[in-house]
């Protein structure tokens, strides 16, 4: 079986992290594995305290997963300080880590931040150079950038830009922020210098709590078997839109839900 690490931050409310992306690899046929960072209390609404592991701690799991089951893809997640981001670049280097989907997770879709100052430059310096693709959502770009993102014209061209000042890694550039019915993803395939324009149409839901971990989980669980960047990205894209789809028939929590359900509508 085809197997894929997470290596992110636990979401007490099953929505987001690292259950998101067990769940989402399980529904994508994916062996799923955990390396985990923090331990988060929070729910569908925010994010009230974080509990981070040691770096040592972190380098134990990893060194305890890659010496028994090889991962084939992996998808990092919310890493909210500068060591455990070091602990997480030395230990794939170590390990030959491959088709790794980072997530730069800074915003929670709350609005939460999720890390620190430093870290973001800690994050840029080491492991965004190491990855195969980044899937940053409009805010997390503008601070990798420094700049701000006007419309959907604008995206294409800022994820070009983005991926060579982030190291000519592959830029999953998501639409989500804008306000526009029709949602256009941006994919800058930086082996092929080619961009793809990934859409669906906006649901009416609230249930959106997670989506980001759901959508590079997706990702990496599509490299894990195997498949090329371009249909990687495709395969995503079609799986966190059906979720958020399916989601819209429901209301969980107060104000925003798992998208998480396991009856495949979308296939």
């Amino acid at each position: 079986m085809n197997t894929a690490l997470t290596i992110a931050g636990s979401d007490s409310c099953g929505g987001a992290g690292i259950q998101a992306d067990l769940k989402t690899m399980t529904t994508n046929g994916v062996y799923g594995m955990s390396a985990i960072t923090a331990l988060t209390a929070q729910n569908t609404t925010g994010v009230s305290d974080i509990y981070e592991v040691t770096a040592d701690f972190l380098k134990a799991q990893l060194k305890a997963i890659f010496e028994d089951i090889t991962p084939d893809a992996i998808k990092i997640g919310m890493v909210s300080s500068k060591d455990l981001i070091i602990a997480i670049a030395e230990s794939l280097k170590k390990y030959n880590g491959k088709n790794i989907v980072l997530d730069p997770v800074m915003v929670a879709t709350s609005g939460a931040k999720l890390i620190s100052d430093d870290a973001i430059e800690t994050l840029k310096e080491y492991l965004i150079p190491m990855a195969t693709v980044i899937t940053p959502n409009i805010p997390e770009a503008e601070l990798l950038l420094g700049e701000k993102i006007r419309n959907q014209a604008a995206l294409p061209d800022f994820a070009r830009r983005l991926s060579e000042r982030c190291g000519n890694v592959s830029v999953l550039l998501k639409a989500g922020h804008l306000h526009d019915d029709i949602l256009t993803d941006i994919f800058y395939n930086a082996e092929s210098g080619k961009t793809l324009e990934l859409s669906s149409r906006r649901s009416q839901t609230c249930n959106t709590h997670g989506t980001g971990c759901t959508m590079s989980s997706a990702f990496a669980a599509a490299l894990a078997h195997g498949k090329n960047l371009d249909d990687a990205a495709r395969d995503a894209k079609n799986f966190i839109a059906a979720a958020i789809e399916a989601g819209s028939r429901y209301t969980i929590g107060h104000g925003h839900g798992p998208v998480h359900h396991f009856h495949n509508w979308w296939q």
